[in-house]
């Protein structure tokens, strides 16, 4: 684990630590598609390279309402899956 993730100043800057998890796994799950980082970082991991990207300010979470709808979208899915109707279409709701 980086010891930069134990420090509050990080947790605080995203907005607690559930914003920091979301953060850190969009920002991974768009590295692994090949993003661009956003700053210089020469480290070993992943992690490391977002870890300094939040630090200096250049990513943040979004939490538009388009990206509050996909979630809900998500969740809607989820609970229709749990539910046996798996109609496919979304989009109709």
């Amino acid at each position: 684990m980086h010891d930069d993730l134990k420090e509050e100043s990080i947790v605080d800057k995203v907005g607690g630590r559930f914003k920091l998890s979301a953060l850190i796994q969009k920002r991974m799950a768009e590295l692994m598609r090949n993003a661009k980082p956003q700053v210089d970082y020469r480290g070993p991991d992943r992690l490391g390279l977002i870890i300094e990207e939040i630090k200096q300010g250049k990513i943040v979470l979004d939490t538009s309402t388009a990206s509050k709808q996909s979630v809900l979208g998500a969740q809607e899915a989820v609970r229709r899956a749990m539910a046996g109707d798996i109609s496919g279409d979304l989009s109709a709701d």
